[in-house]
């Protein structure tokens, strides 16, 4: 019985929830029982309040008891990527500097969350200040691919996903700046969506930079769509604010996908080096897009200026975001933020003003592209879950990675232009851990990627394979 509560999808959970079959209490249970069971293996969620996460249950049987109003999700619990606010837990972001600072307010993703009722009973964690595609850090440790205890989750978002694949939470919130959403639903074999900048308004210190966006991570495409139907929607904080509502990821949509035009390529036109089983895999699976009467051919944008735009307006970013910690905190703060940080404060005018001339360019390439083409099928990853006790891979298919972000240019290339992409299971490694598909849609079509989504995960069904441990099997 916990079992099917904690893989049940979030929309079931909650209409269970509110049509009384099951009491918050009940689901609640179940949950803290699979996270005490599973997450030691893990390390997917800190900070857990079990007190609070039981009291919090209480009051909302109480509130459907009384015949209150209660919201789409209410009673479900939730915990919290660990870089994001929330009144009661501690926002470390992975870092030594943070690990006894508590926010007194919560993030407006959070506030949208529990104004749903949701229930906050932990965070998940990180890589320290959410830098790199591989959650670990000095303050919780690494978290590990429930596929393979042995590998990366990825991240930063990684401990979301690991937490969502396991059952330990229904969705979760994540951030995606060069791939933080994307990787670790990847590797967890679970849905996550970078979003349209402003499509969830985010007030940050770059109030106008789109680099940076938060998403859902979902086990379906259609808990995807139930989760920004609270998280989306306008809200003057951001002045990249997208005007439509939430509720219109509601609404139904038409899941055919006859007769749309779908560009795919391995290697981002022959620009990356990308390990075999991840080309043969995405070659594989654009046959199902020709099977749902897709027209598929090959075909990518030039996409060579995304290296400099990305790394140069990452490292201005993260400058202004991190340089009052960095003065205060520099020895606790591991050398990969330092560097980046550091590349930052050696940036001048010019160098941000070309970043932002070749930014223009890749705009303006993309929606050339697109006016031919309804979506662009690519890798997530360039390479498959490695390693845990890495920092990151030090090659791909024989080439050396430089830094530790080299390896996700597969993800900030896209980070670079802006356009909504979805992370969707698309099979397994022959180790047995997952691989996925990365979506990519025309500016702010980010329903239309989701609906692309949903037909590929209906046609294929990889994203339904949880991990032996959420199960309650052993893996190694």
């Amino acid at each position: 019985m916990d079992k099917d509560i904690c893989l049940s999808s979030a929309r079931n959970l909650a209409k269970a929830i509110h049509e009384r079959e099951l009491s918050v209490r009940e689901v609640m249970e179940a949950h803290i029982k699979q996270i005490k069971r599973v997450n030691p293996q893990v390390n997917a969620i800190v900070s857990l309040n079990e007190e609070v996460a039981l009291k919090e249950a209480a009051k909302a049987d109480e509130a459907l008891k009384a015949g209150k109003p209660v919201g789409p999700f209410h009673g479900l619990p939730i915990a919290i990527k660990d870089t994001h606010n929330a009144i009661g837990f501690p926002a470390t972001s992975g870092s030594l500097a943070l690990r006894d600072h508590y926010p007194s307010e919560d993030d407006l993703i959070v506030e949208r969350l529990r104004s749903a009722g949701a229930i906050v009973i932990g965070k998940t964690n990180v890589p320290e200040f959410a830098a790199g595609a591989h959650t670990f850090n000095e303050v919780f440790g690494a978290t590990r691919n429930p596929y393979d205890l042995g590998k990366t989750a990825g991240g930063s978002s990684g401990g979301a996903a690991a937490a969502v694949t396991c059952g330990m939470i229904p969705f979760a919130d994540g951030s995606d700046m060069g791939g933080s959403l994307r990787y670790p639903a990847c590797f967890n074999n679970v849905v996550g969506l970078r979003t349209s900048p402003g499509r969830i308004p985010l007030p940050k210190a770059a109030l106008y930079s789109p680099l940076g966006v938060q998403g859902p991570i979902a086990r379906s495409v259609d808990d995807a769509f139930f989760m920004m139907s609270v998280i989306s929607g306008p809200d003057n904080r951001s002045p990249l604010s997208i005007e439509e509502p939430g509720e219109k990821f509601l609404e139904p949509v038409q899941p055919y996908l006859k007769g749309l035009r779908i560009a795919y390529s391995a290697d981002f036109g022959g620009i990356l080096p990308v390990e075999p089983e991840i080309r043969s895999n995405l070659e594989e699976q654009v046959k199902v897009f020709q099977d749902l009467g897709c027209q598929v051919e090959e075909a990518c944008p030039d996409l060579h200026e995304a290296e400099e735009v990305f790394q140069v307006l990452r490292a201005w970013e993260f400058e202004l975001s991190y340089s009052e910690i960095f003065n205060r905190f520099r020895e606790l703060i591991k050398p990969s933020v330092i560097w980046n940080i550091e590349k930052g404060r050696n940036l001048n005018g010019p160098d941000i003003g070309r970043a932002e001339r070749l930014r223009t360019l890749l705009y303006n390439r993309m929606r050339a592209f697109f006016t031919q083409y309804d979506a662009l099928i690519l890798p997530v990853t360039q390479v498959t879950a490695f390693d845990v006790n890495l920092e990151y891979p030090a090659q791909i298919s024989g080439v050396k990675m430089e830094n530790y972000i080299d390896w996700m240019r597969s993800c900030y290339y896209i980070s670079s232009v802006g356009n909504p992409s979805l992370s969707i299971p698309s099979a397994f490694t022959s180790g047995g851990t997952p691989l996925g598909l990365q979506i990519v849609g025309p500016h702010r079509a980010d329903l239309e990627v989701l609906n692309i989504g949903r037909a590929f995960e209906h046609a294929t069904g990889y994203g339904k394979i949880r991990p032996e441990i959420a199960l309650g099997e052993k893996i190694n």
